[in-house]
């Protein structure tokens, strides 16, 4: 009779909430049933307790709504430019308190802790990508990738100008590897190595890494910033394990002025004054769409006091020939506008030469440029004009080759629908490149 003996509550109510009683009395045979009944029962919950359970089966009972409609909850807060959903449904699943189980929890996962891509920009990239043939899904394409879901390491400047580049508010090969430049060098400037490392050793992996990779997340990486990126990888492994931080810091401060001045800068002055050369008094010159080393040229030409005329064949779907008109009108020179495509053999025949930009040049020859380029270049050849590209050496490629469109390409997001996909990009021959 030891559990009689410890005065226990009929209610149910729990025994810790009494003192135990040091003698021993025995209860009134009225009360012996209700005593004998209540042993085998569970204790009753708290009232902390209760509310514990049932946030816990309130949020078990969301996160099995959400499963079900995956697809469109995920990419809500996205769309909206949020960047942060399910804070609500983690703040109700660990809600409950320590003696209740918790219930599996379905939110997106931090990318604080690594550096695989998040469920949020995954869901994201499988929908947009769902209507391209499988053939063609090796091909890549920029996505917005949240802020939330880059790596923790990853510097604010890296952060926005990876924005830019997956809403092409910065487009073009040179202008991205201008932008990535000088953001890598505030995380150069910010940068303190941890005690007991070299910069030599942790920059690389642990700093720079992360923001290559979350910029290659945002749009694909250019010819010009690869080169970029191997040249400053190589400057950081000159470095000796004893050089000290202050004076490796500025080494890799001065080689990415350096870069800059000589191969952006320099190389552009260089190339349109070259080619403002070929253009003589009376020419009628032919290019595509909107290249800023073509632009350059035909300024640097009417600078040099020639008088010529420009025909521009634009792209559809950028419309960057409109600019590169009001330009050339505006500093007065004739222009010739065409809207697309239409026509372009008599454009072609009409021109004294054509002058085209380039997005890469590969170790055969071939020319990557916008979609339409190969289409100008070929009428052109066929016609027997010459045709003239323009391109940096930063952006040359010296190891691989190109014979097709598909090897190397990016699909434009903004023209992916169920019913069709546009390639940024095409490949010309070196077959149909006079110069």
């Amino acid at each position: 009779m030891s559990a009689e003996g410890t005065g226990a509550p009929p209610s149910g109510a729990p025994a810790l909430q009494e003192k135990p009683q040091t003698t021993t009395t025995t209860p009134a045979p009225a009360k012996t049933p209700a005593a004998a009944s209540s042993t085998p029962e569970a204790p009753k919950l708290t009232a902390a307790q209760q509310k514990a359970k049932a946030k816990a089966e309130k949020a078990a009972r969301r996160a099995q709504v959400k499963e079900a409609k995956a697809a469109p909850v995920v990419a809500a807060p996205v769309a909206a430019g949020k960047g942060k959903g399910g804070g609500k449904q983690d703040a109700a699943s660990s809600g409950g308190g320590g003696s209740q189980p918790q219930k599996p929890s379905h939110h997106r996962p931090s990318m604080s802790g690594g550096r695989r891509p998040s469920v949020v920009a995954a869901t994201i990239l499988k929908e947009t990508r769902s209507s391209i043939p499988e053939c063609f899904r090796h091909v890549p394409m920029a996505k917005r990738v949240p802020t939330s879901a880059a790596h923790k390491d990853v510097h604010p400047a890296v952060l926005a100008v990876g924005q830019q580049m997956a809403t092409f508010a910065i487009k073009d090969s040179i202008a991205r590897l201008e932008a990535t430049l000088l953001a890598f060098r505030r995380v150069i400037e910010s940068y303190e190595t941890p005690k007991g490392n070299s910069l030599s050793r942790h920059f690389v992996p642990h700093v720079l890494n992360p923001q290559i990779e979350y910029l290659t997340e945002c749009r694909p990486m250019c010819f010009a910033m690869g080169n970029a990126i191997r040249l400053l990888k190589t400057q950081v492994n000159k470095f000796d394990i004893d050089t000290p931080e202050d004076e490796a810091k500025e080494g890799l401060l001065e080689t990415i002025d350096l870069f800059i001045r000589e191969r952006i800068s320099l190389a552009e002055f260089v190339i349109a004054r070259n080619a403002a050369r070929l253009i003589n008094d009376g020419d009628v010159v032919l290019t595509y769409g909107r290249h800023r080393l073509v632009e350059k040229t035909f300024l640097r030409a009417k600078e040099n006091g020639k008088t010529f005329g420009v025909s521009i064949i634009d792209d559809p779907y950028d419309n960057g020939g409109q600019a590169l008109a009001k330009t050339l009108h505006a500093a007065g020179i004739r222009v010739f506008y065409s809207p697309n495509l239409g026509g372009l053999r008599a454009n072609v025949e009409r021109a004294s030469n054509v002058l085209l930009g380039a997005e890469a040049i590969f170790a055969n020859g071939s020319l990557q440029a916008p979609a339409g380029t190969a289409d100008v270049a070929m009428v052109a050849t066929n016609v027997n004009k010459k045709v003239v590209a323009l391109c940096e050496t930063i952006n040359f490629d010296r190891e691989r080759v190109a014979v097709d469109s598909l090897t190397y390409n990016e699909i434009d997001p903004g023209r992916n629908t169920a019913e069709s996909f546009r390639l940024m990009f095409d490949n010309t021959r070196d077959r149909y490149i006079s110069g």
